[in-house]
């Protein structure tokens, strides 16, 4: 009797799931870093009164879906490295690595950097960006260039994989 859990199924079915994952995943950060953020910014958002609720309403959601894709990936590449022989465990370190940086985002930099934008008042000339915020201004990026080349390494293994 033939049942559905058997290897070459599993294998069909985890490999493109992490593949479609990591490329929605990294595309969309992309596109909110290069395209959304700097959008809002040039369209004046700094300067509205509720940027940093517009903000944080931004990150909060693109955090969950950042969990999701971040579970997604580390679910298919455990599997993946159970169902064969040849799966590196390199590929579950950077699919760590991308969970860690997912659950960083998420738990710790933007409601720091939301509860420090909360206490600047835009209309005060005298107002200064704290250096606390350019400090976790500095790590997001830091986290996002992390991000970028882990999931790049990761889409690269499991295309290699592919083949």
């Amino acid at each position: 009797m033939h049942t559905l859990s058997n290897s070459h199924f599993k294998q069909s079915f985890w490999r493109p799931a992490v593949l479609l994952t990591l490329g929605f995943w990294l595309s969309a950060s992309l596109l909110l870093d290069w395209v959304i953020m700097p959008s809002l910014y040039i369209s004046g958002m700094m300067t509205q009164a509720s940027f940093s609720t517009v903000g944080y309403a931004i990150f909060w959601n693109f955090n969950r879906v950042e969990l999701l894709s971040a579970a997604v990936v580390l679910t298919g590449v455990l599997t993946l490295s159970k169902t064969q022989a040849n799966w590196r465990r390199n590929g579950i370190v950077l699919s760590i690595i991308l969970l860690a940086i997912a659950l960083l985002d998420t738990y710790f930099l933007t409601p720091q950097m939301s509860a420090i934008a909360i206490h600047l008042n835009v209309f005060d000339a005298e107002t200064t960006i704290p250096t606390s915020m350019n400090l976790l201004h500095g790590s997001y990026w830091v986290l996002e260039l992390v991000k970028l080349i882990a999931g790049g390494a990761l889409l690269n293994c499991c295309w290699k994989q592919e083949a």
